[in-house]
């Protein structure tokens, strides 16, 4: 495993970060996501592999997932000082009007709530979901600031936007002597690469890093040249909303699956090696349910793929829609 600083932190990860929303209730999320005794040898194997660094949200089983992370990273790592943590907010946690967005309200509700579900006396790495339109941004930066002078969160981060509202809320946060984003956590993978356009440019510039969400295309490309089918491809209505078939899907996917013929490699780690070298990428976020998807991850770290396959596998792209 690698470890490389966190943009322009100096906290070090792993370059590999583990997805925890694919652990917590099953019922109050989706049949894909693995309760407790289901993700705790997952977690352990991705530990002994190296990974440190564990991303969460609070909606993700409706906090059951954050509930989860945090016992099952007690129970890995003998010290808290041992892994990265982060989480989430923005999206409703309850059904009163100031449950959710980017208030300074809720947002100082949320981070308590969150550390209480983790069992910790702080996080990583706290990030906004997505951009609130309803709450002055000026308002969300000083309450962030707060968080991180409180001792509540040692960095924070922000995930899909636009590279314009990005660019205001750092601006922001920059003239009020507040702390400003470290890490942008934003969509990026061989079949979604708008945010090459300006979001990464912005980023790269900045010193931000990068820890994209949905590397492999929520599996797509994993399952690059094979007929077969999961539980998530079929209960995953995002999957369509994301990545709607156009011209060229099928020529990438083609592409990896040739690329991981020729290595004589997994699909999922040509996928992953990809992104691993583009431009500001800290760490890819990787969901896994299954050991080798953790052992796939891993790997990919050290395949080194060659200039022209990278150009081969980057070639056949055509812009898509913006979404977020």
């Amino acid at each position: 495993m690698e470890y490389v600083r966190l943009g322009s932190t100096g906290m070090k990860v792993s370059r590999i970060c583990l997805g925890m929303m694919s652990y917590g209730d099953p019922a109050k999320w989706s049949e894909w996501v693995l309760d407790e005794a289901g993700a705790q040898p997952i977690v352990r194997r991705a530990a002994e592999a190296g990974v440190t660094f564990f991303d969460t949200a609070d909606v993700y089983s409706a906090g059951s997932s954050e509930e989860v992370t945090g016992r099952l990273l007690r129970a890995t790592f003998p010290r808290r000082d041992d892994y990265v943590l982060a989480t989430k907010v923005f999206f409703p946690m309850g059904k009163g009007v100031n449950d959710h967005g980017l208030s300074r309200k809720h947002i100082h509700s949320a981070i308590d709530d969150s550390l209480r579900r983790l069992g910790t006396d702080y996080v990583d790495l706290y990030q906004i979901h997505r951009w609130d339109s309803e709450t002055p941004i000026e308002e969300t930066m000083r309450a962030l600031h707060e968080v991180v002078s409180a001792g509540k969160a040692r960095y924070i981060g922000a995930s899909s936007m636009y590279a314009w509202q990005f660019a205001k809320a750092q601006h922001v946060a920059e003239v009020n002597g507040w702390t400003k984003f470290a890490t942008m956590q934003n969509h990026y993978n061989l079949l979604y690469r708008e945010e090459e356009r300006e979001m990464i440019p912005l980023c790269a510039d900045q010193g931000v890093g990068l820890i994209p969400w949905s590397p492999l295309a929520r599996g797509l490309l994993a399952r690059a040249g094979s007929d077969g089918d999961t539980t998530r491809a079929g209960n995953d209505e995002r999957i369509a909303a994301l990545y709607a078939d156009t011209d060229n899907n099928g020529q990438i996917l083609d592409r990896v699956a040739q690329v991981a013929r020729e290595r004589q490699v997994p699909p999922a780690q040509v996928a992953l090696s990809w992104l691993l070298r583009q431009p500001g990428v800290t760490a890819p976020i990787v969901g896994a349910t299954k050991d080798r998807h953790v052992d796939d991850a891993v790997a990919a770290v050290d395949l080194a793929l060659t200039d022209k396959e990278l150009a081969f596998l980057a070639e056949p792209y055509r812009p898509r829609v913006v979404v977020h």
